[in-house]
């Protein structure tokens, strides 16, 4: 008898949470113990997998948007009598499915310690779900052990219930491809990838790279992400930023394909992440993957996650953040030696991992 596992897979083409289901499906499907089934929308799915490994799984179609009512009506009614309902994110049923175990992913808890940021609607939605999502789910995985921490922390529930599986990269896609450079950039630039929340501080980093082009004004700051109409975008930007003289020197991508991301890594001369929160923060090991050497936050999980491969900044003074930039800039020594131990540590993520040890969790969850 196989284990019939069912996937929320409505955010496959997403970034985060659709690279983490991208990423791990093609292990999964591969399994041999799983008759897998994908709610979501078959046009999007048959859009990231083609061949044979969607062949070994049924699409259930469901349209739902995350976050809506109509997800909760429908989860009922769409869930079929199955093993394991798995969901990549904390927007999990509130009400009963026909599923024996329910497992979810919660990456962090961002909205929980960042409250302050929200709408009343969205405190509202994440006060309750969130915590029920950790009650309602009979495991509960995270990515790093400081997201295991806060979970614990915010919900209430016992450590033993939550399992610590990091994130992955594929190395060999990163440090092999060569990219294309569909932007036409040209020169030497910094490189930042992730969105415009409030937590990513995308302020701090700003302030950091006009000191940092005192010295350097051939340098150009590459922000890869949204930029306008995002849900908790930075108010004023464009201002703050022309207000700083720096406005010619900073470009902002947009989304852009895989290829050309890879580009953008590639050729960038220092990636930069100043975060004040991540529950894991892949972006700096695609760096290092790229052989780019990384200047990173020192707070949340980034330190657990980049080890010795990065030089750690106060995320908090725009100084400290410009001079970590300045010392690869200037010492070719420290650089190539931080470039050689992101590659090293890029190596220790492998999705194949990952997916082995989710694999493992859904095998025990159904051997109770």
């Amino acid at each position: 008898m196989k284990i019939s596992l069912v996937i929320d897979s409505r955010a496959i083409k997403n970034s985060g949470i659709g690279v983490y289901l991208q990423e791990l499906l093609p292990y999964i499907l591969r399994t041999e113990s799983f008759q897998v089934s994908l709610l979501g929308n078959r046009q999007a799915i048959e859009e990231v997998y083609r061949g044979d490994e969607l062949n070994k799984a049924t699409i259930i179609e469901c349209g739902a948007g995350i976050y809506s009512l109509r997800e909760q009506a429908e989860f009922p009614l769409k869930v079929p009598p199955c093993d394991i309902f798995w969901s990549p994110h904390y927007n999990v049923p509130l009400l009963p499915v026909r599923a024996k175990h329910r497992v979810v992913t919660i990456h962090d808890v961002y909205h929980l310690a960042y409250m302050h940021t929200l709408k009343l609607v969205e405190k509202m939605y994440v006060r309750m779900v969130l915590p029920l999502a950790a009650v309602l789910s009979e495991k509960v995985i995270t990515v790093s052990s400081f997201s295991k921490s806060e979970i614990v922390k915010y919900t209430g529930i016992r450590s033993e219930k939550i399992e610590v599986i990091y994130n992955g990269v594929d190395y060999l896609k990163f440090n092999d491809t060569k990219g294309v450079n569909t932007l036409n950039l040209s020169g030497r630039y910094l490189l930042y990838v992730g969105n415009v929340k409030p937590h990513k501080n995308i302020v701090g980093l700003i302030n950091a790279f006009a000191i940092f082009h005192t010295s350097f004004p051939d340098v150009k700051l590459v922000i890869v992400g949204k930029k306008d109409n995002f849900i908790h975008g930075i108010q004023n930007l464009d201002a703050f930023i022309k207000s700083l003289g720096i406005d010619r020197h900073i470009v902002f991508t947009g989304f852009v394909e895989s290829d050309a991301l890879y580009s953008l890594y590639k050729n960038a001369q220092v990636f930069v992440f100043p975060s004040f929160y991540e529950g894991f923060g892949l972006p700096p090991v695609e760096a290092m993957a790229t052989g780019v050497p990384v200047v990173a936050s020192r707070s949340a999980s980034i330190p657990e996650v980049c080890g010795d491969a990065a030089i750690y900044v106060d995320p908090n003074n725009p100084q400290d953040i410009a001079q970590g930039i300045i010392k690869i800039f200037r010492d070719d020594s420290f650089r190539n030696e931080l470039i050689d131990k992101g590659y090293a540590r890029a190596q220790c993520f492998p999705w194949q991992a990952s997916a082995a040890k989710h694999v493992k969790l859904f095998e025990e969850l159904y051997g109770k």
